[in-house]
C-alpha cells in the first residue's frame, strides 16, 4: 500500500514520516508533495491509498485537492493535518470525506489512531469489494445455467412459458410475439474421439463453447436483423445441445449451415443436427423437440456423412428389424462355456457377417440390439452361474454408446472387436468362478474336518464363510456326491472307529469326542452307517 504526504513545509512532512510505524499497517512507499499541485500529479501516477493534507498551501490549496478527490479518486482515504481549527475548515474536510482532522503540532498518539481508521478503512472496503466481485463472477457463471435450465424445462413443460415470458422477452427477444418455433438438435453421440479426448476431463466447456458459437451466429448482430434463437445446454441429455428457433424459419437450413461452418472452422469438427418442422410457440416445444429427435436416432449411421436431418415426409426410414441378435446367442453362448477366445471370435464374426449385409443401421436399431444383447447376457449368467451371479460383475444396463472411428462414424469393426473383448471376459469370469467354488467348497470340507467334534450347523458354516445355505447345498453336493450333513457324520464315524479301537474310551466318552452329547442318539447313527452297533464293532475288532 502507498501514502503520500501533502504540505509545504518540509519540517512536518518529515515529522509525519517519523511518526507513523508504516509497517504495522502495510505501507511500503511514502511518497511526498509540497502542495495540492503536485499532490495531484503523483496521486494520478502513484495511486496511493491514504492522504495526508494540509488545507492551507500555495498554488491548490488542501480544501481544493479534497474537492478534486472526492470526484476524481473517492477510493482513497484522507486524513487533515493542519496549523488551523477554524469551523469552516473543519466542516469542509468532513463534506469532502476526511477521515480525522489533526491540528499542529501533531500528537502521536492521535495520529496513530487516525492511520488505524483509515487503513482499516480501506482494507474493509477492499474487502467488500473482493467479495462483490466474487459475487459478480458467481452471478455471471450461474446465470448461463439458470436459463439452460428454464429453457431445457420447457420442452418437457410449455406452460411453464408464462411464469418466464417477461425475463425470456427482455433477455433473448421471446416474447408474446413469438408464435412459431422450431427445435434442432446438435447431437454429440457422433463427435469424433480426438474432439471427445480434447474436451473429455470437462464437458462443460464442451457445451459452453459450442453454446456460445451458436448463439453468436443467431444474434442480431451477426443476423443484421432481430435474434433468430437461443442455443443452450439441455440438461436432460449428456450428448445433446438445443437451438430453440423462432425467427427467420423459412431460412432455417441456411442458418443451421453458417452454424455448421462456425464450428467447423472453430474446432475442425462436425456434427449431425436434427432439425424439426414449424410449430406453435410454446405449446408446441414438446412435440417439436421429439420431432427433431426422432429424425436424429432415425438417421443412416452406416453414411459417413455429418448432416442436418429436417423432419418431414421422407426424411428418413427407420432401420430394418428383421435382423435380430437372439437369433445368434446360442453359439454365442457355446463360445463363451468353452473358454476358447478362438471360438468366441468366431460366433461373434458369424453375427457380424449378417450385419454388414445391411444398407442401412439407426440409433433404434443398435439400441435394439443392446437391449437384446442385455437379455440374453442376463440368461446366460442365471444359466452358468446357477443364480449366483457375479460379485462385482459389471452392469450392463447402460445406455448404449455408439462404437465409433476415429472421424466419429459408426465403425462395425470396432463394435465386434469391443464384444469379442466383453465376452472373452465373461468366459475368464465363469472358469475363475467355477475354480473359487471348487476351491471354497473344498476349504469348507477341510473346516468340518477340523471341527467335526463341535456341533456345526449348516448355518453356522454359512456364516463363516459369508455364502448362502441354499449355495453350499447345492455346490457341496455337486462337488463330494453327498448331502452336507451325512458328510459330516461320516467323518464322525470314522473318527468314532478309530477311538473304540481304545479298551480304555466308554462309549459315551467317545460320542462326546466326535460331537455327539446323546449316547443314545451315537449309537444310534453308528448302527444305521456301519450296520452294527458300537460295543459289537468293537468286541469285533478288539486287538
Amino acid at each position: 500500500m502507498k501514502a503520500i504526504i501533502v504540505d509545504d513545509e518540509k519540517h512536518v512532512r518529515d515529522a509525519i514520516k517519523l511518526l507513523v510505524r508504516w509497517g504495522d499497517f502495510g505501507i511500503d512507499q511514502v511518497l511526498e508533495a509540497q502542495d495540492g499541485l503536485d499532490a495531484v500529479r503523483q496521486i494520478e501516477e502513484h495511486r496511493p491509498r491514504l492522504i495526508f493534507t494540509d488545507m492551507m498551501m500555495p498554488v491548490k490549496s488542501g480544501m481544493e485537492l479534497m474537492e478534486w478527490l472526492q470526484s476524481q479518486y473517492p477510493s482513497g482515504k484522507t486524513i487533515v493535518i493542519s496549523g488551523h481549527d477554524e469551523f469552516e475548515l473543519v466542516r469542509h474536510a468532513v463534506q469532502y470525506g476526511g477521515i480525522d482532522y489533526i491540528l499542529k503540532p501533531i500528537d502521536h498518539e492521535q495520529l496513530a489512531a487516525a492511520v488505524e481508521k483509515a487503513v482499516s478503512a480501506i482494507r474493509r472496503e477492499e474487502s467488500e469489494r473482493r467479495l462483490q466481485q466474487a459475487r459478480n463472477i458467481e452471478m455471471n457463471q450461474l446465470k448461463p445455467v439458470y436459463w439452460d435450465k428454464i429453457l431445457s424445462n420447457l420442452l418437457t413443460e410449455p406452460k411453464l412459458y408464462s411464469q418466464h415470458a417477461k425475463a425470456l422477452d427482455a433477455e433473448f427477444g421471446l416474447g408474446p410475439s413469438v408464435k412459431e418455433c422450431r427445435i434442432a438438435i446438435l447431437s454429440l453421440d457422433t463427435m469424433s474421439l480426438s474432439f471427445k479426448d480434447k474436451f473429455m476431463a470437462d464437458y462443460e466447456l464442451l457445451f459452453f463453447s459450442l453454446t456460445n458459437i451458436c448463439n453468436e451466429l443467431l444474434s442480431a448482430r451477426a443476423t443484421g436483423g432481430p435474434r433468430q434463437g437461443i442455443a443452450y445446454r439441455y440438461w436432460n441429455s449428456d450428448s445433446e445441445a438445443i437451438l430453440l428457433l423462432y425467427g427467420g424459419l423459412d431460412q432455417t437450413p441456411a442458418l443451421l449451415e453458417r452454424i455448421r461452418e462456425g464450428i467447423r472452422d472453430t474446432f475442425r469438427s462436425c456434427f449431425d443436427i436434427g432439425v424439426s418442422r414449424v410449430h406453435p410457440f410454446p405449446e408446441g416445444l414438446a412435440a417439436a423437440y421429439l420431432e427433431a429427435r426422432q429424425v436424429l436416432r432415425r438417421r443412416n449411421l452406416l453414411i459417413r456423412e455429418k448432416r442436418t436431418l429436417i423432419a418431414g415426409p421422407g426424411a428418413s426410414a427407420p432401420g430394418s428389424r428383421q435382423l435380430s441378435f437372439t437369433d445368434y446367442a446360442d453359439p454365442i453362448r457355446l463360445s463363451v462355456q468353452s473358454g476358447s477366445e478362438e471360438q468366441i471370435r468366431r460366433a461373434v464374426a458369424a453375427w457380424f457377417a449378417d450385419v454388414r449385409k445391411l444398407d442401412y443401421i439407426d440409433m433404434e436399431q443398435l439400441e435394439h440390439w443392446w437391449h437384446e444383447y442385455n437379455v440374453v447376457r442376463s440368461r446366460w449368467l442365471a444359466e452358468l452361474f446357477e443364480g449366483d451371479g457375479l460379485r462385482g460383475e459389471e452392469e450392463h444396463n447402460a445406455p448404449f454408446v455408439v462404437p465409433l472411428d476415429e472421424e466419429g462414424f459408426l465403425s462395425l469393426d470396432r463394435w465386434e472387436q469391443q464384444l469379442v473383448r466383453s465376452l472373452s471376459e465373461l468366459s475368464r469370469l465363469l472358469l475363475s468362478h467355477q475354480r473359487q467354488d471348487s476351491n471354497v467348497i473344498f476349504e469348507i470340507a477341510k473346516f468340518i474336518q477340523n471341527h467335526y467334534h463341535q456341533d456345526i450347523t449348516l448355518q453356522e458354516i454359512a456364516n463363516h464363510f459369508y455364502l448362502s445355505r441354499e449355495y453350499i447345498s447345492r455346490k457341496f453336493k455337486q462337488e463330494f456326491h453327498v448331502n452336507l450333513s451325512d458328510y459330516i457324520s461320516g467323518i464322525r464315524i470314522d473318527k468314532a472307529k478309530l477311538l473304540l479301537l481304545n479298551p480304555n474310551l466308554r462309549i459315551s466318552q467317545i460320542a462326546a469326542m466326535v460331537g455327539y452329547d446323546d449316547e443314545k442318539y451315537f449309537s444310534k447313527v453308528f448302527k444305521k452307517t456301519v450296520g452294527v452297533s458300537p460295543n459289537e464293532y468293537r468286541k469285533v475288532n478288539q486287538p
